[in-house]
């Protein structure tokens, strides 16, 4: 049974008293077992005057996945519909992938965190002239399809695959928590494809016993009560106390992109963190220009934590962010974005 998991309506323009609208329905992303539709309202002269977009999972009566239904791939047809100033969605290693691309010039590539999606980045790569800018939803996030097979590893062949698809080299890699875990993974596997890296908010170790013990228990808080339980767990531990208090968008915001990603990806980006490999002894043979950022009220990875980080990787950069937690492009993207510029134009163009 398809579910709606996420919905997003935006508003054009002012229909003229009388006016019947036209409201056309595509398809803009179909995966194994979700799919995306956008709804156009226009007026007669042909003005848009709002859009909906509506992301669907399809549920067995259990709550497990199931495929797209055959009535879906019939009426649309497996082509998206994608205009080039939208988010776009391309088919990786099978999977339906939802992306921003921005601007044009040498690349940098976007991971998002846990349990996020690629909406933690726009005010930051809003102001990156100059880069062309790509932001992803990870497997089982935002509007990406949500397959039952999630490792760190899975998430850096998704990405490797999708530049590949972007038909892009080498890249700028910058990873949020979970997302430097991922750059990691990237670097250690494809080494020739990264230019550089920015680590904001992440670590190298590996789960203690006790964090995976909490995992665990966030697996089955997740299944049992849904991802509403985990945004009220999540969201005073991600965010410092003062954008709690001061920044109620930002919560809204923050609670909107947990509640919204489907409930087998969380469980699955869970398992992925839980399990993920030690990543010290990469860290002494990262050879390439490296920018790590801290939250200086980060309570998940204390500042010391990314000193150390930084300290470990030759020739690093370390930038403290105050009055921002763990989710420092998201609670402080003004200067977030102003020390990942400069590191970029630090960088010059790229050698051949």
């Amino acid at each position: 049974m398809p579910t709606a998991r996420k919905a997003t309506l935006e508003f054009h323009a002012h229909p003229t008293p009388g006016d019947r609208l036209r409201v056309d329905t595509t398809l803009t992303t179909v995966g194994r077992t979700s799919y995306t539709l956008r709804h156009t309202a226009r007026a007669p002269d042909g003005r848009i005057i709002a859009e909906a977009e509506i992301a669907f999972d399809c549920l067995t009566s259990e709550g497990d996945p199931t495929p797209v239904p055959q009535a879906i791939v019939q009426a649309f047809g497996r082509r998206p519909s994608v205009r080039a100033s939208e988010t776009q969605h391309l088919a990786v290693r099978g999977l339906a992938v939802a992306l921003d691309v921005q601007g044009e010039g040498s690349p940098v590539l976007f991971i998002h965190g846990f349990p996020l999606d690629r909406t933690v980045w726009r005010q930051v790569m809003a102001t990156l002239t100059g880069w062309k800018r790509i932001a992803p939803d990870l497997r089982g996030m935002g509007l990406s399809d949500a397959p039952g097979k999630y490792a760190i590893t899975e998430y850096g062949d998704d990405l490797a695959a999708l530049l590949d698809a972007l038909h892009v080299s080498k890249t700028v890699i910058c990873g949020l928590s979970m997302g430097g875990y991922i750059a990691f993974d990237l670097f250690r596997r494809y080494r020739d494809r990264v230019r550089a890296l920015v680590l904001v908010n992440t670590r190298a170790e590996p789960d203690t016993e006790e964090a995976r013990g909490r995992r665990n228990d966030m697996i089955a808080m997740v299944k049992r009560d849904g991802t509403g339980a985990l945004a009220e767990v999540l969201i005073p531990q991600l965010l410092a106390p003062w954008s709690v208090s001061a920044l109620p968008h930002v919560v809204e915001q923050l609670r909107g992109m947990i509640t919204g990603n489907p409930a087998p990806g969380i469980v699955g980006a869970l398992e992925a963190m839980r399990d993920r490999v030690d990543s010290t002894d990469l860290l002494s043979t990262i050879d390439v220009p490296t920018l790590v950022i801290a939250g200086r009220e980060d309570r998940l990875i204390p500042a010391a934590a990314s000193r150390t980080l930084a300290d470990a990787i030759p020739s690093a950069q370390l930038t403290q962010i105050p009055e921002a937690g763990h989710l420092t492009p998201l609670e402080q993207p003004v200067p977030t974005s102003r020390v990942i510029a400069e590191f970029l134009d630090a960088l010059g163009p790229p050698s051949s």
